[in-house]
Formats: C-alpha cells, sequence, structure tokens
C-alpha cells in the first residue's frame, strides 16, 4: 500500500489549484453568501475537543441559522437527547465548521470561524417556536466562507427523489439501539418514539 505522508508530496500528486477554488474564499458574507445560507434549514457543525472531533445534524424550519451581521451566525440549540458533546467542545474549543445544505441545489455553503455558546435570556426568547425557546444559542463569528463544488451533491443524486432509499428497508431507531445494547427494549421504543418526537420538536 502507498501512503502519502509528506504535505509537498501530497499537492504535488493532486497539482496545482483552479483561480475559483481561491477565489471564493472571503471573510464575511457576500450578499449570494447571504442568500444561499438564508435559504438552508440544515447544517452539519463540525467541532473539536481534548476527546477528539463531533460533528451534530442540526435542523429548523426555515432557515437553520439566523445571520447576526455579515461575520456572525446565530444556531440555536432545540430539544435533542442531551449529550451536549458540540457544546462541551465549543467551551473548552471555539474553533467550529458548518456545512450548510439547500434542498433541490447542488451547492454547499462552508463557514470556518469560532464559537461561543449564549444563554443570555433575550437572546434565547427571540427564537420562540410552539412556544418554546431554545436552550442555547450558538454564536459563530466567520473567518471564512465559501461555497463547495457541486461535484459531490451531483455524485450522490441527493436530492433524485428516483435514488432515495426506502425507509422501510432500513433498521428503525429501536433496532440500532438493541444492537449496541442487547437488552434495550426496541418494540417500546420505536412504537413511542414518533409520538415523542412530534411532542418536542422544540
Amino acid at each position: 500500500m502507498t501512503i502519502i505522508r509528506d504535505v509537498d508530496q501530497l499537492k504535488a500528486y493532486y497539482g496545482d489549484v483552479t483561480e475559483a477554488s481561491t477565489a471564493k474564499v472571503t471573510h464575511s458574507l457576500t450578499a449570494p453568501y447571504r442568500q444561499m445560507i438564508e435559504a438552508s434549514p440544515f447544517v452539519a457543525l463540525a467541532t473539536v475537543g481534548p476527546e477528539g472531533l463531533d460533528c451534530s445534524p442540526r435542523g429548523d424550519a426555515g432557515s437553520v441559522v439566523r445571520i447576526e451581521s455579515d461575520r456572525e451566525l446565530a444556531l440555536p440549540d432545540w430539544r435533542g437527547n442531551n449529550r451536549i458533546d458540540s457544546l462541551i467542545n465549543v467551551v473548552r474549543d471555539p474553533r467550529v465548521a458548518l456545512m450548510f445544505l439547500i434542498p433541490g441545489s447542488a451547492s454547499v455553503m462552508r463557514v470556518n470561524g469560532r464559537a461561543v455558546v449564549s444563554v443570555e435570556p433575550g437572546l434565547l426568547a427571540s427564537f420562540v417556536m410552539d412556544g418554546r425557546h431554545p436552550r442555547s444559542v450558538i454564536l459563530v463569528s466567520i473567518d471564512e466562507v465559501y461555497f463547495q463544488c457541486a461535484r459531490a451533491v451531483m455524485r450522490a443524486g441527493l436530492w433524485n427523489a428516483e435514488a432515495h432509499v426506502a425507509a422501510a428497508s432500513l433498521p428503525t431507531p429501536g433496532e440500532m439501539l438493541k444492537a449496541a445494547k442487547a437488552d434495550f427494549d426496541q418494540e417500546t421504543y420505536d412504537r413511542e418514539w414518533p409520538v415523542r418526537a412530534s411532542k418536542t420538536m422544540w
């Protein structure tokens, strides 16, 4: 097996970077970048801590983040499983990366920056949904923002309904839990989960 362990060797192997690949990087939101991010209901949030990396899916009705300024984004932390892996990482290491997906678009938006976790009452209240507010808000200061080449989404056929996998052909959440913990009550979990989720979305 041939392994590349040297950065110069790796760069030589891949060749020159195109102008578009570097020109697209900005340090604040341009008007088109703002429009793209506002259209995204889903983002993957990557964080880093002493134990390693974490990547967490975040979704919302409408825009998944609120744009506070050309250099700051606000990401509400809605109800979840209380593992708070991402938040634990952020309070110890502010570096974050975000990848926004926009249903129907092959372009992906990426943001690298630094974050803090805010529990300011006024900020939380500004995100009220169905009478509830998030437990906290992640405020992201943008270091760089750019769009990702569309090839990955195109290759995956991500928005092609004909390529979608039938949910019934996949393991249920209860099945996956039981595979990890043999005495887990799969049947009860799968039976109760849809109702519980609908009542605890926010």
